[in-house]
């Protein structure tokens, strides 16, 4: 099987900062790094690094055909990344404090610039039971989750950034949704529905070092997995990381909670590194990794 994920792809910016700047408030930075990011290009790369087969359908501009590059070196096909001649790649900026917490501030830039046809072109290749993945960081999210619906594809949503709208768009054709605590009392409070009674067979609900929660709203049943303890170096991608596994994991024939379980340990090491999709642990890292 394949994953097809329409996600954003980013110049990921890294200022090292002492504390997390407040308003009106000058900081200088300890030093500056860039890398390959946005959470759509860190899922391709971590769903690849977790074996998985990922065709990567987004957007970049003439400035930003090494992330292009960067994404084919990591596993991931190409071939639908389309580099736009009038708009420039998005990026983020991503404050970096001595705890490992990050704020950020993103830019689209292409990643809104994402054309129906070239969605459609995409997913024509693509085999009943293969995955879509989708996030809230690329134009043409409800477009793209109707076709792979009406395909016979397992399309899963990562709800972040979070908006309530986004989520409701395109929540009538998902298999899969996961966002985090706070995401999912905003979605409770947009919907009037709490995630127990969405019309999505599973959905997770990471709770950051608690870990997470899934819940079967077919079977009805929910369980709870506890975080791995380890030293907290920065927190940027765990999320994504996390997710690519584990969508990796299910479309690899695993059980849900298997597949969560070596998500589990892949956020956990990916907390104690510093980048984004250049530093995601690879599937051998992950399996032999000891808590």
């Amino acid at each position: 099987m394949s994953i097809y994920n329409l996600g954003s792809i980013n110049a990921d910016l890294f200022y090292h900062v002492p504390h997390l700047p407040g308003p009106g408030e000058t900081l200088a930075a300890r030093s500056l790094t860039k890398g390959l990011g946005g959470k759509g290009a860190n899922m391709s790369v971590a769903a690849s690094r977790a074996a998985a087969l990922v065709s990567h359908i987004g957007a970049v501009g003439q400035d930003g055909a090494w992330a292009r590059q960067r994404l084919l070196e990591y596993g991931v096909d190409t071939r639908h990344i389309a580099v736009l001649d009038d708009v420039a790649t998005g990026h983020a900026v991503i404050n970096v404090d001595q705890d490992g917490e990050n704020a950020i501030v993103l830019f689209p830039g292409a990643n809104h610039d994402i054309t129906d046809r070239a969605i459609g072109k995409a997913l024509s290749e693509s085999a009943r039971g293969d995955t879509l993945l989708i996030q809230n960081e690329t134009n043409q999210q409800a477009y793209a989750a109707k076709m792979g619906h009406e395909l016979g594809m397992y399309v899963a949503y990562a709800a972040a950034p979070f908006d309530a709208e986004a989520v409701q768009a395109v929540l009538p054709y998902l298999d899969f949704l996961i966002l985090n605590e706070i995401e999912a009392a905003q979605l409770t409070e947009a919907t009037g529905l709490n995630p127990e009674s969405l019309p999505v067979a599973d959905v997770v609900i990471t709770l950051g070092g608690n870990g997470c929660r899934w819940i079967n709203t077919v079977k009805r049943t929910d369980q709870d997995f506890a975080a791995h303890k380890v030293d907290v170096v920065d927190t940027t991608g765990a999320g994504d990381t996390f997710t690519g596994y584990l969508l990796a994991g299910l479309d690899r024939g695993m059980p849900m909670a298997q597949a969560i379980g070596l998500a589990m340990k892949a956020g956990a090491l990916m907390v104690t590194r510093e980048g984004t999709a250049d530093v995601i642990p690879d599937l051998k890292e992950v399996q032999n990794a000891v808590f």
